[in-house]
């Protein structure tokens, strides 16, 4: 399936409705709950199966995904502010709280949740530069130049910082 091309247009989402999604452990999406298929555009036929990544928006860097991953991959749990892109290539930015599934028989990782809800304008506005700080850093120098910068970033905030807590360290500060 081919990524639509981002159109500067933002997608309202209603803060009484979370946007939810189940995938397997490799991120492929094995379940979707209506609202996220109105907000995406896409049918339920065209994201089951799909990595989630069929949703992620180009202004997103590689940092925030490899830092996810790497957390989730750890069995905890994480917070992140992502912006998606929509089949019509409209935007919607979200706050998404990730929870690892696991089989109650082997505790192995067998997947995760995600609930996603809006988010302030005021925090967009932040995160909206830092990422684009992100991005710059890593055109030029690369996903481990961009993770060494958003560590600093967050220690000049005067906060010790853990992989899985980064997003919420973002979130608290703004």
């Amino acid at each position: 399936m081919q990524k639509p091309t981002p159109v500067n247009e933002e997608i309202k989402l209603d803060p009484k409705r979370y946007i939810v999604s189940e995938t397997d452990e490799k991120g492929k999406i094995t379940y979707c709950n209506d609202y996220f298929m109105e907000v995406s555009g896409y049918s339920k036929e065209e994201l089951i199966g799909q990595p989630h990544s069929i949703v992620r928006h180009p202004d997103m860097p590689k940092v925030v995904f490899k830092l996810l991953w790497e957390t989730i991959s750890q069995g905890k749990n994480i917070n992140a502010v992502v912006k998606n892109l929509a089949k019509d290539g409209r935007y919607y930015w979200i706050f998404t709280e990730f929870e690892i599934r696991k089989d109650t028989d082997t505790g192995k990782v067998i997947g995760y949740h995600a609930s996603r809800k809006t988010i302030s304008k005021h925090v967009i506005e932040i995160i909206t530069d830092l990422y684009t700080k992100l991005l710059e850093i890593e055109k030029s120098s690369g996903v481990e130049a961009s993770q060494k910068y958003l560590i600093s970033f967050l220690k000049e905030k005067g906060e010790s910082v853990e992989f899985a807590n980064i997003m919420e360290e973002i979130h608290k500060f703004y």
